[in-house]
């Protein structure tokens, strides 16, 4: 058997991670590791005990939410809080960071930072890593198949059977697309 590297292993963790976002605009995740071992993990969401944009939909001044902390910033003060250093650390981010966690991780002494699918990647913030010495590599997610669209997907499949049921498909038909989806999909109904 074949183990899996460190670098999906930690990837894979902060996909997870992604999974308890509370913006609906985008899910992400931060894993904060020093010497392979997982100092901190975040998301994106709000301040705790705050309102979740799943509850009441995102605030968005000037194209962005403002009501989430950023999971890289979720991360770092985690280890601030409970007095885990970061210097000289690595993160492994679900998507390239933005402009303003650029400023964070380099601030906190991350040295390496390692993400899996860009996103706005600003100018800005690569010239930034690059002049702090910070090592930045893409690390798509392959050796998992997490998938983050079951829920949309269900109801997608949901949907196309209503559809080709009233479209007159026949009941055997239906039965027989129907054992192929549960076999494939075991959420679905």
């Amino acid at each position: 058997m074949e183990r899996i590297s460190w670098d999906q292993y930690f990837m894979a963790q902060s996909h997870l991670l992604a999974l308890r976002s509370t913006c609906e605009r985008l899910a992400v995740g931060a894993t904060i590791v020093r010497d392979k071992r997982i100092i901190a993990g975040g998301y994106n969401g709000s301040v705790s005990g705050g309102v979740h944009c799943i509850d009441e939909g995102c605030y968005v001044i000037e194209g962005h939410c403002v009501r989430t902390v950023h999971a890289e910033v979720n991360a770092l003060l985690q280890c601030a809080k409970f007095g885990v250093p970061t210097d000289g650390a690595e993160v492994y981010v679900t998507h390239f960071p933005c402009l303003q966690c650029c400023k964070s991780l380099i601030q906190a002494g991350i040295k390496r930072v390692f993400y899996a699918e860009d996103y706005k990647n600003h100018p800005y913030a690569i010239e930034l890593f690059e002049d702090a010495g910070v090592e930045v590599v893409k690390v798509e997610l392959d050796y998992l198949n997490i998938d983050t669209k079951a829920k949309e997907k269900v109801l997608f499949y949901s949907k196309l059977f209503q559809q080709l049921e009233d479209a007159g498909l026949s009941s055997d038909e239906m039965e027989e697309l129907r054992a192929e989806a549960n076999r494939l999909f075991t959420n679905l109904d």
